[in-house]
């Protein structure tokens, strides 16, 4: 019997996806025919030496098998294995450039400022040829003698252009103290995740819509799955793959108003799948080619250059095919004429750059497009009722009966601005309105409201918020909260969460489940509940939600960053640092940095060596194609005897412009000693990798990608972006504010118990084999995000 191969496309997509969560896919057909094959053998298949290889080559990676893909590997062809075994390398990063500045850089080289000043006197003013110039190196630069000691360096010390390339050695693998195990993936589970992708009830982040392009692409010549899509980031995901697939009139019943018009626009355009102001844009653009050193140099400064080249990449312009498909799509709309320029108005001023680059002016004229004419003529003459400025006009007017009355007619937006109506018109009569219309308010707002209530009512400190489009930021709480005392704010909290538990309960209590038992693993009371989460790193490493807590073995962590893989030779300067806080109780005097409560250090480029923590060397050219890399390691038993708090990771863009696409970084750890090559410097073992993310396309020059706390030995996951062109100039309080408000989610495991709570389920704290539990929460489940989310039940 011939076995048949997936093509390249399929496997490819759906094996990168298989591998974020944890398993290996092999192809359906595959398995049927084997398992035949086997059944007619009639006897126990021998595990084959080409199985025996590729399982020790991916425990040399970090991974293992379970029983299942262990007898599905042995049945499959050696090509077929070949395949798994090269996705796998492809995902590890494997065949990457991993060497450093520094050969052997755990041992300091002794370079200061000093050598740096020295070299560039010689290479300003000494002329070439001269004995008093030193070694003279391959970037044009030369080293004088009782500098930098060149023995030890893989490229050169002053410029930062690497020379000398090595591979990963046999010592650089298997040093991990924990395998990943992976488990077995048929397209039975690719199509099932493809669906709770499709389905999910929470905005998927970028690691999930990259799944979803990549699903959706393995499974083009077949229907979409007949799932109700909730999320309008997944919609633009959808309606892109139709209109490439040459279907656009199939994306007409997705769109139910012009907004989702005018956002699959601008993703197509920008590649945001939300809509940000183009102003926010070209602001962050320019700001983003800023440069430090412009005060000595103003040619460093690109800002106003890339001001410019920002507007004219997002001028509009489309061809006759889309201006006619758009047009149809917006005279077939089933609004009414009111509510279409109703939906339009708050972004005015863009839809006008589009009316006008669509020509739909044009083609309203057209038969057949009267509905776009009257739309236009309305829209045009401003002839509509705007709902949002009749609420503005009965709030100023303090009208609660009138307000609430407007703000019931739209549920969600009724949710989203609760806490401050609340202030301003009081507790009772806002919750009496809300409590009226909560059972329409999707469970994901449901929740948000019961998790940061607490948060919002209190008097004092600052709230962690993200503009769209924009980085992190802190700004003042409500200046409302002062009008009322504490037990007002406290009668406002315990309302709000007696109305939000009661509702989620009732919807649990309204599903059929006829299970007596539940169990839920203890790990999932460290992770979150994915809502809000819109993150714009993807994980080709099994995923992990923001706010995961990854706890620590052994007394180090290896920060590793890698860039410029397929680029070619140019300046290209990003930056691998920490941040080092300390508390306030211990002997901070000979710390560089003091700040009120306490004091930093800073571990960079401008400072290779500080008290607990190593750097690998500033690399600031990237050589032709492979890429280079930057490592740190963090001593985290000094630290702690040194009074540390905790520990802040972040990557930058030194060079103009943003973090560069496709730069990976993240950490690594293990309870035994990771090794460092003498000769080459590499210290990448990718059995040790703990977790990495893959920067794609965005605004970003700064961003903190993990946090370690020093005291309770774990490693917080988030991302947060931040405006800075080096570590100095991140702001430390908006790391605390969003550790807070992460603390504040509710995790995974509260939610299962809350579920087992109303529908009268026993929980187990262990789930036996010989009698397990009826449902059965584990580590494997909760990775698939997206189907987490099916417990927020609208």
């Amino acid at each position: 019997m011939e076995t048949t191969f997936p093509t390249t496309t399929k496997f490819s997509n759906i094996s990168a996806v298989a591998v974020r969560n944890q398993a290996v896919y092999v192809m359906t057909e595959i398995a049927e025919i084997n398992e035949q094959i086997d059944t007619k053998i009639g006897e126990e298949k021998k595990l084959r030496q080409t199985t025996s290889v590729l399982v020790a080559n991916l425990a040399r990676l970090g991974f293992g098998v379970d029983e299942k893909l262990l007898t599905a590997l042995n049945n499959l062809p050696t090509n077929y294995q070949l395949m798994i075994a090269d996705k796998f390398k492809t995902v590890m990063g494997v065949n990457k450039n991993w060497t450093p500045l520094v050969k052997g850089w755990d041992v300091p080289t002794g370079e200061d400022i000093t050598d740096h000043l020295m070299t560039w006197f010689v290479n300003e003013f000494i002329p070439k040829g001269h004995e008093k110039r030193g070694t003279e190196l391959p970037c044009g630069h030369a080293i004088p003698p009782n500098t930098f000691p060149l023995e030890r360096y893989n490229g050169c010390p002053f410029c930062g252009t690497p020379f000398e390339f090595g591979k990963l050695e046999n010592e650089n693998f298997g040093q991990g103290s924990k395998l990943k195990i992976l488990s077995l993936w048929t397209d039975k589970e690719a199509k099932q995740y493809f669906e709770d992708l499709l389905a999910s009830k929470t905005a998927l982040d970028a690691t999930q819509i990259d799944s979803l392009k990549k699903m959706i692409q393995a499974y083009k010549d077949e229907e979409l799955p007949s799932v109700e899509i909730k999320m309008k980031e997944t919609l633009m995901v959808v309606i892109s793959s139709l209109v490439e697939f040459g279907k656009p009139e199939k994306a007409q019943i997705y769109f139910k108003s012009p907004v989702d018009i005018m956002r699959y626009l601008w993703y197509k355009h920008t590649g945001f799948l939300q809509i940000v102001k183009p102003k926010v844009v070209v602001a962050r653009k320019s700001k983003n080619s800023k440069h430090i050193g412009s005060i000595l140099n103003p040619n460093l400064d690109q800002s106003a250059n890339t001001k410019l080249a920002a507007k004219a990449d997002l001028k509009l312009k489309y061809s006759r095919k889309e201006c006619f498909m758009v047009a149809s799509w917006l005279n077939n709309l089933g609004m009414s004429y009111d509510a279409i320029c109703e939906a339009m108005h708050p972004k005015r001023e863009m839809w006008v750059r589009f009316i006008r680059a669509l020509r739909l002016a044009e083609y309203s004229k057209k038969a057949g497009f009267e509905k776009l004419k009257i739309v236009l003529d309305k829209f045009y003459n401003e002839d509509y009722r705007v709902w949002q400025s009749e609420v503005d006009k009965y709030r100023l007017r303090t009208d609660v009966e009138k307000t609430m009355s407007l703000l019931k007619q739209r549920p969600g937006l009724f949710a989203r601005s609760l806490f401050a109506n609340m202030l301003w018109f009081g507790k009772d009569d806002v919750l009496e309105a809300f409590s009226e219309i909560i059972d329409k308010v999707p469970a994901r707002l449901v929740f948000t409201l019961n998790m940061y209530a607490d948060s919002y009512f209190t008097k004092g400190g600052m709230r962690a918020v993200k503009p769209l489009g924009g980085t992190n930021k802190n700004i003042p709480k409500n200046q409302l909260l002062n009008l009322y005392d504490e037990e007002v704010l406290k009668a406002m909290k315990e309302g709000i969460e007696e109305m939000c538990v009661l509702a989620m309960k009732k919807r649990f209590e309204a599903q059929d489940n006829e299970n007596k038992t539940i169990y839920i693993d203890p790990m999932l009371f460290k992770i979150p509940v994915s809502i809000g989460d819109r993150s714009e790193t993807v994980q080709d490493m099994p995923s992990a939600l923001m706010g995961t807590r990854f706890e620590i073995e052994g007394n180090t962590v290896r920060l590793f960053m890698q860039w410029g893989e397929g680029l070619k030779t140019q300046h290209l300067d990003m930056d691998l640092s920490c941040h080092v806080a300390y508390k306030s109780d211990v002997d901070n005097s000979q710390r560089k940095y003091k700040v009120y409560g306490g004091a930093y250090d800073i571990c960079s480029y401008s400072n290779l060596v500080t008290d607990g923590c190593k750097h690998s060397g500033d690399i600031q050219y990237i050589p032709e194609k492979v890429g280079t890399a930057e490592y740190i390691d963090i001593d985290v038993h000094e630290l702690r005897q040194k009074g540390a708090k905790y520990v802040t990771f972040t990557c930058n863009a030194y060079s103009n412009g943003e973090i560069t696409p496709n730069l990976v970084v993240g950490w690594m750890n293990s309870k035994y000693p990771m090794t460092i090559s003498e000769k080459t410097g590499v210290a990448y073992d990718p059995s040790c990798v703990q977790h990495q993310v893959r920067i794609q396309q965005g605004l970003t020059k700064g961003l903190v990608f993990g946090v370690l706390d020093i005291d309770k030995n774990e490693i917080v996951w988030l991302e947060l972006s931040f405006h800075g062109q080096v570590v100095g100039q991140l702001n430390t309080t908006n790391v605390e504010t969003l550790l807070a408000k992460l603390d504040s989610k509710l995790n995974v495991g509260n939610l299962l118990l809350l579920k087992a709570e109303a529908q009268n389920l026993e929980v187990l704290e262990e789930n036996d084999e010989q009698n397990p539990a009826d449902e059965v929460y584990s580590k494997e489940w909760v990775m698939n995000t997206a189907a987490v989310t099916q417990l927020l039940v609208d």
